[in-house]
């Protein structure tokens, strides 16, 4: 549940992480479901547009972090890969995909 106890809500947990300290963490599982008639084309730009979304979540946390986009950070460098590792730790990305539904199908 969540820590206001709304069901629609990921549940989120307690956990330390480097650079943030104690935040709250959601599991961050995103729900996809197409059907058996989605393009493969189709269903790479879908995840193509989740990542995209996640990514921007993570830009803006950093941007308030630290003044720079995630993207900026370069995970060559050890220092700002264990930004880079933190940050996702803090939005995780995962994609949960249903079954496929028959064309049409609700």
């Amino acid at each position: 549940m969540s820590p206001d106890d709304n069901p629609n809500l990921s549940e989120k947990r307690p956990e330390y992480i480097d650079s943030f300290g104690d935040v709250m963490i959601s599991k961050g599982v995103i729900s996809l479901q197409n059907d058996n008639g989605t393009s493969y084309g189709k269903y790479i730009e879908v995840q193509n547009e989740l990542a995209a979304a996640v990514n921007e979540l993570r830009n803006d946390l950093c941007l308030q972090k630290f003044g720079r986009r995630f993207d900026d950070f370069n995970q060559l460098n050890e220092t700002e890969n264990k930004i880079i590792e933190a940050v996702k730790k803090v939005i995780p990305m995962a994609i949960s995909e249903a079954e496929p539904r028959k064309t049409g199908e609700y």
